[in-house]
């Protein structure tokens, strides 16, 4: 199955069945990711190094505006989107088969896991993953140790205080903390 094909099915029908052409083809793309990160995370590299290898990474053209710093993981790749003036820290993990989108001026602090996927709630069915996309809309800022889960929208301008489990939508202009993540004071817009 070609890259264009697999994006298009996970990104419409959000399911990955266990034993499927899709699931294999998946596994094709995170073997290559996994190389790929494992390249970027072993050497030393410019600034300009490093955004080159992590725009062939995920399939977007190279945008100078953008940092991060080493090191940093992914399971697929090929289905991030980042905005300009994005900056993530170190030691970020994301697991984007489901999407994700980082939207313009937005922070990622260090150690950050975004995840997409979760599995079947069935037992006799746990290989089947459910595909949910995560967007960061812009000007947020994720705080350090934070995890976004599947199907989770952080609103524009908003910060997600460091530690927190995020398992639902932040509305904008907003500061959540704590696990499960909740609001805790109102910014101006």
């Amino acid at each position: 199955m070609e890259l264009t094909e697999l994006l298009n099915v996970l990104n419409t029908e959000k399911i990955i069945r266990s034993g499927s052409e899709v699931e294999n083809s998946m596994h094709n793309v995170s073997t290559e990711a996994r190389r790929l990160c494992m390249i970027l995370n072993t050497g030393v590299y410019t600034e300009a190094e490093i955004r080159a290898q992590f725009f062939d990474l995920i399939g977007q053209e190279n945008d100078p505006t953008f940092s991060l710093f080493l090191p940093f993981t992914t399971d697929f790749g090929k289905n991030i989107e980042v905005g300009q003036h994005v900056f993530i820290n170190s030691g970020c993990r994301f697991q984007d088969q489901g999407k994700i989108v980082i939207g313009d001026n937005s922070l990622v602090g260090h150690n950050v896991v975004i995840a997409t996927i979760n599995h079947d709630f069935k037992p006799d069915d746990r290989g089947t993953m459910h595909l949910k996309p995560v967007k960061l809309e812009q000007n947020t800022w994720i705080g350090s140790s934070s995890t976004i889960l599947p199907g989770v929208t952080v609103g524009k301008n908003s910060v997600v205080a460091a530690g927190s489990i995020v398992t639902k939508d932040v509305p904008a202009n907003t500061v959540v903390a704590g696990n499960p993540a909740r609001i805790i004071k109102h910014l101006e817009s």
